[in-house]
């Protein structure tokens, strides 16, 4: 089971952080070491002194797929959830100054928040899915499907033509605007429409 991450899919996070607009989605790898479920605690690592949260829409592969057409991406996922990245932006800065590649910063060990999943047939539109982060009670993060610069049928497409995609597969979709850090105690909300799909704490 693979983890695909999708970078600079919203507009205004790609302004908030100072990059430059993707012409096609920019995708890396989280190991399945990085997963957590179940609303378990997230630990602060300590190589890091800025751990920030992304939430992100994530999406379940659902058959084996190997250059996918647009048009039939929509046939290779099966029900949709909610993640949260968490990144070391201290060392993607440098990683990003050094022209070195970002796993160290992404896909550490319990980087991967992983809600449970809902059967994309319980949708009304899909291409209109609303969904947001909440710390401390406070909603820091809110974002839409609609809004994203690559659907999940274009990334479906791309990413299929380099990686070939299997039963289990979890793509994550981007962020909006929003990132900032977490903390000791902090507690982390996350909603996908009208339900709460994540509720666990900073540790």
């Amino acid at each position: 089971m693979k983890i695909i991450c999708i970078g600079r899919n919203y507009l205004p996070h790609i302004k908030e952080l100072g990059h430059a607009v993707p012409t096609e989605p920019t995708f890396f790898l989280k190991p399945d070491s990085a997963i957590v479920t179940r609303n378990r605690p997230f630990f602060l690592p300590d190589f890091s002194t800025h751990i920030d949260y992304e939430v992100e829409l994530i999406y379940r592969i659902c058959k084996v797929g190997k250059c996918i057409q647009p048009r039939f991406a929509h046939n290779y996922y099966d029900a949709i959830g909610l993640g949260v990245d968490f990144t070391a932006r201290d060392l993607q800065k440098k990683c990003v100054e050094n022209g070195d590649p970002w796993e160290i910063s992404k896909s550490f060990d319990g980087s991967a928040i992983i809600s449970q999943f809902i059967d994309k047939k319980e949708f009304s539109n899909l291409n209109q899915i609303h969904f947001q982060l909440n710390k401390n009670g406070q909603t820091v993060q809110e974002g839409n499907s609609a809004d994203m610069l690559f659907s999940i049928d274009q990334i479906i497409a791309h990413v299929s033509r380099f990686i070939t995609l299997k039963m289990g597969d979890i793509i994550y979709t981007g962020t909006p605007k929003g990132v900032g850090p977490v903390a000791i105690n902090d507690r982390l909300e996350g909603w996908l429409e009208d339900r709460k799909m994540l509720n666990f704490r900073i540790k």
